[in-house]
């Protein structure tokens, strides 16, 4: 039902890089590990260390917005954004205001049934990451009846890309299909795992609502503690339902940060929000200007992979395939590449992602093993798609090759050569197997036609038990059937 307003939401997403060391400094840039022992004076903001960029997560920021068409201009800085919470030890943070890396750009997604859309990236700049806090006390034990909070500063350093997203998105669907499209991206440029349980994609979302048709914005709230795509989804539904609730019985929207209560399904209110001048942005001395060359620029642009959304294109314009199949290989990094392979060997692109999407990804299910790591190869696929394509082979037999390809049996075609496996389709042989079942199963026989029609099935079992699976599981079915009426 209809409210009277719609949604405006911008997505703000933090990614840290996937380089060896951290961002200003040679630490080691590594998930985990004991407390506080992947830092130097440098991170932890000594007096007199001074910083040093990291030219690898200065290329991968450029890299990114290139892939997006965002414009990549000659000269960029670094800033320092002051705040004083304790997990940034220098209390303040090398980041960018005015001048970032990039500017503009579009992200291209899909919703689950194939519509197209678009989101304007505002920027994608560079900055580093804080230290990891964690609230302890009462609520684990440690010491009955305190509370205190643990910083690990191992995290404090890391190469920190935001993307800023312009208020494009009308829906909770749709922020979940940005932040889908953006994290396919991100992967298959290779610049982060973007693992959101283990903190490297975060992202909040900027929220407000106003009257249908209203061209001025909402005041808008920013939520934040959002662990997976679900709680992003069921955040901003949640969100937008307070705040249209609390317009139409008369009151106000707040600007304010607010957290995501997982467990209670609510959002809930934690700070003002901070703006620009809060943070007091000024140059940092310690870093000189950036001079970006466009030959660089250029370079970087070729080499260029394909990308998610003309991979997407590919495989629903060209290839046949719906949004459902194209997404969940796009989803699998390593499997639409496998994917790709056995198209590129001559399988047909349909019947080849039934099998790498059903009965392959079932096996790899099964055994722990991915697709692309398994005994199955690229080659072998493409033949046993041809097979089936062409006939020679009928839905059974195909299974059982695809098993024996798995356990490392090789050439589907092969084995059909040498064992004879070869489907037939031959109307007078295949009358010959129908005759005896039809012959050898008297009863069964007598019971169809007193309307028993349910067993149809067990004849045609047993015609194709007799074949031993080669015949033509159609023709037996329509010579079955035949003998049957008369």
């Amino acid at each position: 039902m209809s409210t009277g307003y719609e949604a405006v939401i911008g997505i703000e997403c933090h990614v840290e890089l996937k380089t060896a060391t951290k961002m200003f400094c040679g630490c080691a840039n590594v998930f985990g590990g004991e407390p506080n022992t992947k830092v130097c004076p440098v991170c932890l903001g000594m007096p007199g260390a001074l910083p040093v960029p990291n030219e690898a997560a200065l290329e991968a920021i450029v890299t990114t917005g290139l892939a997006f068409g965002s414009e990549i201009p000659a000269f960029s800085k670094f800033d320092r954004k002051n705040y004083f919470y304790p997990d940034m030890p220098k209390d303040y943070q090398i980041s960018q205001y005015d001048t970032p890396l990039t500017q503009g750009g579009t992200v291209t997604y899909w919703l689950e049934d194939g519509t197209h859309k678009s989101c304007r990236l505002t920027r994608i700049h560079l900055e580093e990451d804080t230290g990891k806090s964690s609230h302890a006390g009462s609520e684990d034990g440690r010491i009955a009846g305190s509370s205190y909070t643990l910083i690990d500063f191992n995290r404090a350093g890391v190469p920190l890309m935001e993307c800023v997203s312009e208020p494009d998105l009308r829906s909770a669907q749709e922020a979940v299909a940005f932040l889908e499209a953006l994290r396919r991206t991100l992967l298959t440029l290779g610049v982060s795992d973007v693992k959101m349980e283990e903190g490297s994609l975060r992202c909040d979302a900027n929220v407000s609502v106003r009257p249908i048709g209203a061209t001025e914005y909402g005041t808008k709230t920013e939520i934040k503690n959002m662990n997976s795509f679900r709680s992003v989804e069921r955040a901003i539904e949640s969100e937008i339902e307070r705040q249209i609730e609390t317009l139409t019985s008369g009151g106000r929207i707040v600007q304010e940060t607010r957290g995501w209560d997982e467990f209670n399904g609510v959002t809930h209110s934690m700070r003002s929000k901070e703006e620009a001048h809060d943070y007091r942005y000024f140059p940092d001395p310690d870093l000189v200007p950036l001079a970006i060359p466009r030959e660089d620029v250029a370079r970087m642009k070729a080499a260029l992979p394909e990308l998610p959304w003309r991979r997407y294109e590919r495989y629903t314009a060209e290839y046949g395939l719906g949004s459902k199949q194209a997404t969940q290989l796009l989803d699998n990094l390593a499997l639409a590449s496998y994917y790709d392979r056995v198209v590129a060997c001559g399988g047909n692109p349909q019947r080849a992602s039934n099998f790498v999407l059903g009965d392959l990804s079932r096996l790899a299910n099964e055994h722990g093993v991915a697709v692309a790591d398994s005994k199955v190869s690229p080659e072998h696929l493409s033949e046993l798609v041809a097979l089936v394509e062409s006939k020679m082979v009928n839905s059974k037999i195909a299974k059982e090759l695809l098993e024996r390809a798995w356990e490392g049996g090789g050439s589907p075609a092969a084995i059909v050569a040498s064992e004879g496996l070869a489907q037939t389709s031959d109307p007078a042989a295949i009358e010959r197997f129908v005759d005896e079942v039809l012959a050898a199963n008297g009863t069964v026989v007598a019971d169809y036609k007193a309307g028993k029609e349910n067993v149809l099935g067990f004849l045609v079992g047993q015609v194709m038990k007799a074949s031993r699976g080669k015949a033509d599981p159609a023709l037996v079915n329509e010579l079955v059937k035949k003998k049957l009426s008369t």
